[in-house]
């Protein structure tokens, strides 16, 4: 099922992918925002992925996508119990304990595992020009953490929480891309979702006893969490990756931050300072940089016109 990383054909697709879940991933965090204060950590977890869980479930029905082969399992659980169970927990968990600019600065080390790891397990090496993108781009998240940090003191168990997060999100990610070479991403996507809500069923009596209490925007949110940032952007997510280096797609995800403020801008009214713009433009020249293919030197020779004889 695997693509052909090189493909410049599948390059475009990947990209509007990527993008379209960078946009939903970043417009995640204005959602949880709101629906947190009305759910504790798990349960808005789990109520996130029972709604994913659903809605990919009719996809799969109505498509009758089969189930995935033995060989994809490996990945598919180790994703679903990391990245969809614990990482979400941990995140909402973690926010709690300490302020979005610091919870924003220890989970974007995430990219950097996915990098560090995808060059080691998944042999895609440690090209120049990515590790050069990320090292800009980690700048940009520590430049829009600074400038969002509220300070003071920072709950030890919330910066815990937070790297939890950020591991927990780079080891689930290198899990999908071997599972992708003998599943579909709507397989891989659907059936770690599925693992991820198993993962969080301890979480289902909070859940029930918060939703009649909430209101109902913050159970609207957690509805949108769960159809788009995750059913459908987890989905846009592992068909990119299917079509490149998980360093490449992790390093993509620098992005989040800079969209998250303009998002915020718009929807929210939250006029972002100077520091914070910057950080984000710094953000999105480090995905540029991290994109770009090396020059390779031309051939001795090469260009120039036959001597005449």
């Amino acid at each position: 099922m695997d693509q052909t990383v090189g493909d410049p054909r599948t390059d475009h697709r990947a990209l509007l992918a990527a993008g379209l879940t960078v946009v939903l991933w970043a417009s995640a965090f204005v959602s949880i925002r709101a629906a947190a204060a009305h759910y504790d950590p798990g349960a808005l977890a789990l109520g996130r992925l029972l709604t994913a869980s659903l809605a990919l479930a009719l996809v799969l029905a109505v498509k009758r996508v089969p189930f995935p082969p033995r060989q994809a399992w490996p990945g598919i659980l180790t994703s679903g119990v990391l990245w969809f169970g614990l990482y979400m927990v941990a995140l909402n968990w973690g926010e709690q304990e300490v302020d979005a600019g610091t919870a924003a600065m220890i989970v974007n080390i995430g990219p950097i595992v996915i990098a560090l790891l995808g060059g080691w397990l998944l042999k895609e090496g440690f090209p120049r020009m990515l590790l050069l993108g990320m090292t800009v781009s980690f700048a940009g998240a520590l430049v829009v953490g600074l400038s969002t940090s509220r300070g003071g003191a920072s709950s030890l168990l919330g910066v815990l929480l937070c790297l939890v997060a950020a591991l927990t999100y780079g080891a689930g990610v290198v899990s999908q891309k071997p599972a992708l070479r003998y599943a579909s991403p709507l397989q891989v996507t659907t059936y770690g979702c599925f693992v991820g809500t198993v993962v969080t069923l301890p979480f289902a009596g909070q859940l029930l006893a918060q939703v009649p209490q909430a209101p109902l925007t913050a159970t609207l949110n957690m509805i949108y969490l769960g159809l788009f940032p995750t059913a459908l952007a987890f989905t846009t997510w592992t068909y990119a990756l299917s079509r490149t280096t998980a360093g490449k797609m992790g390093a993509t995800t620098y992005a989040v931050p800079a969209v998250v403020v303009l998002i915020a801008w718009i929807a929210l009214d939250e006029i972002p300072g100077w520091l914070t713009l910057l950080g984000g433009a710094i953000c999105l020249a480090g995905v540029a940089v991290s994109r770009r293919r090396p020059v390779r030197p031309t051939p001795a020779g090469a260009g120039k016109a036959p001597t005449a004889t």
